[in-house]
């Protein structure tokens, strides 16, 4: 073999060799989700990872329930309604059809019964009693559902009805549901009842068999961290999946719309949020309720008050790259009464690599008002005494 007939054969012996080393990294770096729209969202920055497609409106089916479950929550927070209220079905809500818990009219559950009839078994009958009993009506209640929307910036949504029955008129993207899953995961309450793989709801007509509550979330105990969020499903939607898993402080949420069918939407769910775990990280820098100073008050009825950290502050970091992450805080040396509890009061700078990456609010932890006249007066006779 000439000179260069051996030169010609090393390149390309070389050639294969370096396709053989390259290429399977570069399938492994590439993720492939088939259907039609996706994302894979961090819970606790609201950073995207991954997206296909995010902003195509698409119907979202049962998925919608997960904008119902927010407003009920919220209604129980602030107190518009209890856990313990009864609920009366309606006929309209005993009418709805598709997935139902079988209430009949005149039936009256408990609110906390319908939610979690709701959030196990996705009963759209369970869907139109809340939202009746919240709303007013159904009407009112869709209006509650997109004006939230608007708040947590869902731009290309838009809600007809509280369960997520086709309607031309009733859409949301992959981006969008990501979104107000972010805001269901701050929801203690909705883990009570998403993790129960099976229960039984007892009807007010005692000679009716209990109606059995079975979980649509496949990956529930199959999927390390799996604990929400919803399914759905109807021949225009597809099959839809909102998942969320966390593992340590971790939490990710992957969104698939309209896949082929139900082993696919959770096939690419797992593809998704392993590709989440597998590249990135989580760091809580900061806890909740940390006191980073105490500052003093002038003229308040107190003399000092601590500033806060008022959330759990995460840094997500793609893995390997977690080193040399630092704060700052920068915070006046003295505050004026009057201050009001969680007032904005200075802020933490946190650097990574020497580049500041996030600004997060500090706060006062508790009220304070002016110190009254008497107050004051004692201060000047204790300073006086001092000498």
């Amino acid at each position: 073999m000439s000179y260069y007939k051996k030169k010609a054969a090393c390149i390309l012996l070389i050639s294969l060799l370096v396709c053989l080393i390259i290429k399977p990294v570069t399938a492994q770096s590439q993720l492939e989700i088939k259907a039609p729209s996706a994302v894979l969202m961090d819970a606790g920055t609201g950073t995207v990872l991954f997206e296909k497609n995010p902003h195509e409106k698409m119907e979202p089916a049962s998925i919608t329930k997960i904008m119902t479950m927010i407003i009920a929550f919220e209604a129980i927070e602030s107190g518009k309604v209890k856990l313990s209220d009864t609920v009366r079905v309606s006929e309209r809500a005993w009418k709805t059809g598709g997935s139902q818990v079988f209430l009949g009219p005149g039936e009256e559950q408990t609110l906390e019964t319908l939610l979690k009839c709701i959030v196990i078994a996705s009963a759209n009958d369970a869907s139109m009693a809340v939202a009746e009993h919240i709303g007013g009506s159904v009407e009112g209640f869709v209006k509650l559902m997109n004006e939230k929307a608007k708040q947590l910036g869902m731009e290309n949504t838009n809600f007809t009805n509280p369960h997520g029955l086709s309607s031309p008129e009733h859409y949301t993207t992959a981006y969008d549901i990501a979104l107000m899953s972010e805001e269901l995961v701050k929801c203690p309450m909705f883990f009570k009842w998403s993790t129960v793989w099976m229960d039984y709801l007892e009807h007010t007509d005692k000679k009716r068999e209990a109606t059995m509550l079975a979980n649509t979330n496949k990956l529930l105990g199959k999927y390390e961290g799996m604990d929400g969020l919803k399914t759905g499903f109807h021949s225009k939607a597809g099959h839809c999946f909102a998942g969320t898993a966390k593992r340590g402080d971790f939490r990710l949420i992957s969104i698939v719309l309209n896949a082929e069918n139900s082993n696919k939407r959770f096939e690419e769910s797992i593809k998704l949020l392993d590709y989440g775990f597998g590249h990135y990280d989580s760091i809580k820098v900061v806890e909740k309720g940390m006191v980073l100073k105490t500052v003093q008050v002038e003229k308040g009825h107190i003399k000092d008050v601590n500033v806060i950290v008022p959330n759990d502050v995460n840094l997500l970091v793609e893995k390997g790259k977690e080193e040399d992450i630092s704060t700052k805080f920068d915070v006046p040396d003295k505050l004026f009464a009057p201050l009001r509890k969680d007032q904005v009061v200075g802020t933490l700078e946190i650097e990574q690599n020497g580049k500041a990456v996030k600004t997060v609010n500090l706060v006062a932890s508790e009220d304070i008002v002016k110190a009254n006249f008497i107050e004051m007066l004692k201060r000047v006779f204790s300073k006086w005494f001092q000498f």
